[in-house]
């Protein structure tokens, strides 16, 4: 699957991070000006279990119930996000 990938400015020169495969648009609940494009047709498999590097854990999963994946908040480590364990 080929994905394009957008970014966001978060708390602490911190970025959450959108992926959309790549023939779709930012589904409008996930759509905010905010957005910033930084790759097109970013190479996927399926089987791979996170885009580590954007932060996003299933990836596939996500887009198959949303049509996008995000980075979690507690990723991030924001304010308010529980912390994994």
């Amino acid at each position: 699957m080929r994905l394009d990938i957008y970014r966001r400015p978060e708390q602490g020169g911190r970025y959450s991070y959108l992926a959309v495969p790549a023939t779709r648009r930012i589904p409008e609940e996930a759509n905010a000006i905010d957005w910033e494009k930084m790759h097109d047709s970013v190479d996927f498999a399926d089987s791979d279990a996170a885009l580590g590097e954007f932060l996003i854990d299933d990836p596939d999963e996500q887009i198959r119930s949303k049509g996008y994946a995000i980075t979690s908040v507690r990723k991030l480590g924001l304010m308010g996000a529980h912390p994994e364990t």
